[in-house]
């Protein structure tokens, strides 16, 4: 078992990643033409081209348009799961979606809850993966908007819920506008989440005291990216010393940004940071829980054990109860271990693909 087999075989969680970002090309293309949705395009290689955050939004949005019925929800649920348990050894994934990007199409809100219920209780069954699900707040509508939707949330409970999140530009909408959505959720027994400092927006646009407004003024217990922060090396000493988690994404929407983005890993990691690996979108972003793995482990220049033991700590980012939460950590555990008894110098590293390292890491080849 070489590097990459090993980074793609070992047992995974995702914690970021958006439901409507998981959608195959052909699967977009076939639902639009089942509901009527006018694509720019047909072309599975030029569907997912984007200029810009602003433009990949709009991609994001579009493709919600096209997930109408209660099956279209299930579909999607269901390939989001089978297609990363199959590519990536997936076990587990608390997944994002927008009530509010549906219900601009009259869809409501028991139809996409329990369609995607379906999705993900038929992967469950077929690949063993599990999966739960965060409904996000798209800041861009405004506070009131959000306070419905975790009305609705709260309204029509299931146990597959588990807690809320918040995406969108953050220029529009600072964390402090929605202290009283995420008190409703808090009240309800819902775990917070929100995404704050993205580095595809500048230290105006996105500043590292917004993930400390999260953190301070919603009640977040983790944070979807957090690369700005790293602007602030007195909020970065407190996420430490918090053992706050970093759900981050490998991939930028932004490529010309993408080496950026690895920078910005290896330096979270340096500031010894809680990050969890994850996708965000990942066929938008050409990528995979796997790849995601195998790309963010050879930037930063993790050994197989270094990489087992970050998938390790993953699970701690969860919002599983603690019984589900050791299950999993002792099943990712025997898992590992038996992988780790092959030959250890068929496992780590070749010198290739240490030289291609293009970070500047200070340590020799094979450390952490």
């Amino acid at each position: 078992m070489n590097y990459d087999t090993f980074l793609r075989d070992l047992p995974k969680v995702d914690l970021h990643c958006h439901l409507a970002g998981t959608m195959r090309p052909a699967t977009m293309i076939e639902l639009a033409q089942n509901n009527d949705v006018q694509l720019p395009t047909t072309d599975p290689d030029l569907l997912y081209a984007f200029d810009d955050f602003y433009d990949f939004l709009r991609v994001v949005r579009l493709a919600a348009e096209c997930v109408i019925t209660r099956a279209d929800f299930a579909r999607v649920a269901y390939e989001a799961l089978s297609g990363a348990a199959t590519s990536g050894n997936l076990r587990y994934a608390e997944l994002f979606f927008n009530p509010t990007d549906y219900q601009r199409q009259g869809v409501d809100y028991p139809t996409m809850i329990d369609g995607y219920i379906e999705g993900l209780r038929a992967a469950e069954t077929d690949h063993g993966v599990h999966g739960r699900l965060i409904p996000s707040i798209n800041r861009e509508l405004g506070p009131q908007v959000a306070e419905g939707m975790v009305r609705e949330v709260i309204a029509h409970r299931r146990d597959e819920v588990i807690g809320i999140g918040m995406d969108g530009s953050e220029h529009h909408g600072p964390p402090e506008q929605f202290t009283q959505a995420y008190r409703l959720a808090r009240q309800a027994g819902l775990h917070c989440t929100a995404h704050a400092c993205e580095d595809n927006q500048t230290l105006d646009q996105a500043p590292p005291s917004n993930v400390i407004d999260c953190v301070d003024k919603l009640g977040c217990s983790r944070i979807d990216h957090g690369y700005n922060l790293l602007a602030d090396a007195r909020l970065v000493q407190r996420c430490q010393r918090e053992h706050i988690p970093f759900t981050v994404g490998s991939h930028t929407c932004v490529s010309s940004r993408q080496q950026t983005r690895w920078d910005n890993l290896h330096r979270m990691r340096q500031a010894n940071l809680s990050i969890v690996i994850c996708t965000d979108d990942p066929p938008m972003f050409g990528t995979d829980i796997g790849q995601s793995y195998a790309s963010v482990c050879t930037q930063l220049n993790l050994t197989t054990d270094a990489a087992a033991q970050l998938a390790l700590d993953s699970i701690d980012a969860t919002w599983l109860d603690d019984t589900d939460r050791h299950r999993l950590r002792s099943e990712f555990a025997t898992t590992i271990a038996a992988m780790q008894n092959q030959p250890a110098q068929s496992t780590e590293r070749s010198d290739a693909v240490v030289d291609a390292n293009r970070l500047s890491t200070g340590q020799p080849a094979g450390t952490q």
